[in-house]
Formats: structure tokens, C-alpha cells, sequence
């Protein structure tokens, strides 16, 4: 049972872990243009659609594979924890990559990191508690709800303002940075990832079957519920694909950050998180590279 395991990540790991989580915030943020917000915030049927399917119907789909398979407590509440983070950070890239709405994209990003703050936290705290299993894991944690949201916030939405507001002031010295910040703290954040499994080799080995299908079929569902949502809403073929990858590449660092400073590194929770981590890169950059082919809705909906 992962419920019982926990993993070994030390103090000074997880100072490194917020930082890095920091510093990819603020080099995304280097690189936004307010104008670029415009269009979206005059039309945003997108970016509410983007929301909506971030927020509430990742979420609500993911309490319901919860209700069907039944893992273990500390996975189930694990699933519901990456589910309630905003987009991950490389969703922008791979949102370019695939000839997707790269404005869309940038402005989800930011927008859900800013929501992050608050959603995160009642998210977490709603549905885990609406499964007796979870709820008696926060119930024993007793997570001091201003305490995540001033983490979350301080390591997410901080950081997004104030590189929005050097590149207002320091255009050109910002997208030099920007890049360098981008690549540099990623490499660095799954160098984290790298250390935190193997501190924990054994561990990781006697359960990654049980977490990989888990976190196969989860992934799987978040990019359907996406696409399917953004479809039914009627939108442009590039706003689809924004959204499909919005909602199926979460922010699983802010998940292990979260996990290490309020779950005490929970076995099940930790390893489906840093899994995530891992196999979003792997399944966005497939799907990716078949939306690049697909660059005409035409292309799906003809018989």
C-alpha cells in the first residue's frame, strides 16, 4: 500500500524545487506582452472555455475515474491534486509546436496560474473531501487552506506579475532572458524530478506499473475532455488544439512542491505526481506532432 510509504525529498531539495518552480514562472512571464491579452479578453469564448475546462470539468472527470477504479486513498487524492493545478509550463511550447493558438495559450497559462491561487486549493479540498478515503487523508493533514493559497501564490502568480512588468519596462533585455530562464529552470525542475526517484529507486520500482496506468488512462482522459469540451463549444481549429493541450499538460512540479510541504512527501501522491511529470512531456509531444499534421479540422470531421 502507497498509502503507508513515504518519500525522502530534504529540506534544502524542496527550497530548490520552489525556486526553480519560481524561475519558470517569472521566464514565461518575461516573454508576455499585455497587448497580446487584447483580442482574447475582447472575444473570450475561448478563454473561458479554457477555464472552464481546466478547472471544473478536469477536475469533475477525474473525482468520477476516482469513483470507478478505486485506487489506493493517497493515489486517488494524488490524481485529484495534479487536476487541480493550472497548465504546466512547457503547454506553450508544445501549443507552438503543434500550430495551435499561441496567444490562446500564453493567456491560459497565465490566466490559470493567477486563478491557481484559489482554485487550486478549494479544488483540492472540495473534491478530495467529497471521497470518504481522501477526506480522511486531508482530514489528518489538516492543511491550513492560507497557507497553500500564500504558497501558491508566492511561487506561481509573484513571479508572473513581476515578469509581466519587466518586460512592460525592458522589452528587449526580457525575451534574451526569457529563453535562457525557460530552458535553464526546466532542465533543473526535472534534474529535481531525476533526484527525488533516485533517492527513492526502490520504492519507485515496486510501484511504477501501478502508477503508470493510472496516470496513462488519467492523462488520456484530460486531453479527451479538452478537445471534446473546445469542440462542442464550436471553436476554431487552432483554439482546440490550445485547449486540448492546456488541459492535458498540468503543472505537476506545483503538485510535488505541494505534496512536499503539506503531504510530508505521501508516497502515492509523490510518485503519480513526478510520474506526470514525466509522461505529459511524452504524450503532449505525440499529440503534438499529430496535431502539427492535422492543421484542418476538415481533416477529422469528414467521413
Amino acid at each position: 500500500m502507497l498509502d503507508n510509504v513515504q518519500i525522502d525529498f530534504d529540506t534544502n531539495s524542496l527550497w530548490i524545487l520552489n525556486l526553480a518552480l519560481g524561475f519558470v514562472m517569472f521566464g514565461i512571464a518575461l516573454s508576455l506582452d499585455w497587448r497580446e491579452f487584447k483580442p482574447i479578453v475582447l472575444k473570450p469564448k475561448s478563454l473561458l472555455v479554457g477555464v472552464f475546462s481546466q478547472f471544473f470539468v478536469l477536475p469533475f472527470l477525474t473525482y468520477l475515474l476516482v469513483l470507478i477504479i478505486k485506487p489506493d486513498p493517497s493515489l486517488a487524492l494524488g490524481m485529484m491534486l495534479v487536476a487541480a493545478c493550472p497548465g504546466g509550463n512547457i503547454s506553450n511550447f508544445i501549443t507552438h509546436y503543434a500550430n495551435g493558438n499561441d496567444a490562446l495559450s500564453v493567456t491560459l497559462t497565465a490566466i490559470a496560474t493567477l486563478l491557481a491561487v484559489v482554485m487550486t486549493p478549494f479544488n483540492l479540498a472540495f473534491w478530495g473531501g467529497l471521497y470518504p478515503p481522501t477526506a480522511s487523508i486531508l482530514r489528518t493533514v489538516a492543511i491550513p487552506p492560507l497557507e497553500m493559497v500564500e504558497l501558491v501564490g508566492l511561487i506561481l502568480a509573484l513571479p508572473l506579475v513581476l515578469g509581466m512588468l519587466v518586460h512592460k519596462g525592458y522589452p528587449n533585455w526580457a525575451k534574451k532572458i526569457s529563453a535562457i530562464l525557460k530552458k535553464g529552470s526546466l532542465i533543473f525542475f526535472f534534474l529535481l524530478i531525476a533526484l527525488a526517484l533516485q533517492k527513492n529507486l526502490g520504492t519507485f520500482k515496486s510501484y511504477v506499473m501501478e502508477v503508470f496506468w493510472l496516470v496513462f488512462i488519467h492523462n488520456f482522459i484530460a486531453f479527451l475532455s479538452g478537445f471534446s469540451f473546445a469542440k462542442m463549444a464550436k471553436l476554431p481549429w487552432k483554439d482546440v488544439k490550445s485547449i486540448t493541450i492546456e488541459t492535458g499538460i498540468q503543472n505537476s512540479g506545483l503538485g510535488l512542491l505541494l505534496i512536499f510541504s503539506f503531504f510530508e512527501g505521501l508516497g502515492g501522491m509523490a510518485i503519480l505526481a513526478a510520474f506526470w511529470g514525466i509522461w505529459h512531456l511524452i504524450s503532449g509531444l505525440i499529440l503534438g506532432t499529430v496535431f502539427k499534421k492535422i492543421n484542418s479540422e476538415s481533416l477529422i470531421t469528414s467521413p
